[in-house]
């Protein structure tokens, strides 16, 4: 059976806006940027994105339980298989849609003052060992007349985290994508997170915590700002 494509990864282009106005950055992938192919910023392109294979993860997941020695009849397995692909799809569900479209929805408002939502809970998976990484998100940006409901950046932190991931991209896919769908003036990012693939194996070290950050805009160039972001974030004594 052939292997199915292998989706697009994340490239970052120019953005353009839409003929109605609306907020809806886009950018060339890169290996068909000749063909002029265009996918939303953080979306795979459809036609090279497999979808979510039930039946063939399941046969796979059999096949693992077997492979480790356990037995796949038994009662507490027997039912393993369906139960784990239905995590395994609610885990990856950010794979379907795109935060753009969540962003989209914005308001314009002339507002062009600090904005920030902080202590963002989210889970995702590690990409190299396939163990979650959990933790908080803390967003600012400095809007340019246009704002978005605090509800649309939590959602489209859920939807960039819900897919085989790595912290530090995600930390910049998070910020790239604030930036071009409002055209901010600035955007920072903060993740703090831990990894169960270092926590639960390996060096075994529960409680570490690996801290991220993307400073985009006026959060990069004005140190004013990006200390105010900062210290607005720290958590309350």
């Amino acid at each position: 059976m052939p292997r199915p494509p292998t989706p697009a990864p994340w490239r970052r282009r120019s953005v353009g806006t839409e003929p109605r106005g609306e907020a809806r950055a886009t950018i060339a992938a890169a290996d068909h940027a000749s063909e002029g192919t265009l996918v939303s910023t953080a979306q795979y392109d459809l036609d090279l994105k497999p979808g979510f294979d039930g039946d063939r993860a399941e046969t796979a997941i059999r096949d693992l339980i077997e492979a480790i020695g356990e037995n796949l009849h038994r009662e507490g397995l027997s039912d393993s298989p369906r139960r784990i692909v239905a995590m395994y799809r609610e885990l990856f569900d950010g794979l379907n849609h795109d935060p753009v479209e969540v962003l989209s929805v914005g308001f314009e408002e002339g507002h062009d003052e600090l904005v920030i939502l902080r202590e963002i809970p989210f889970y995702s998976m590690c990409e190299h060992h396939f163990m979650p990484f959990h933790g908080q998100a803390h967003i600012g940006y400095m809007p340019n007349g246009r704002i978005v409901g605090l509800s649309k950046i939590a959602r489209a932190v859920e939807i960039l985290a819900r897919r085989p991931q790595v912290q530090e991209r995600l930390t910049t896919q998070i910020a790239d994508c604030i930036e071009d769908v409002l055209s901010a003036q600035g955007v920072g990012v903060v993740i703090e997170a831990e990894h169960l693939c270092m926590t639960a194996r390996g060096v075994r070290k529960p409680g570490a915590t690996m801290v991220t950050s993307a400073m985009r805009g006026c959060f990069r160039d004005d140190a004013n700002t990006r200390q105010e972001f900062l210290g607005l974030i720290r958590p309350s004594s």
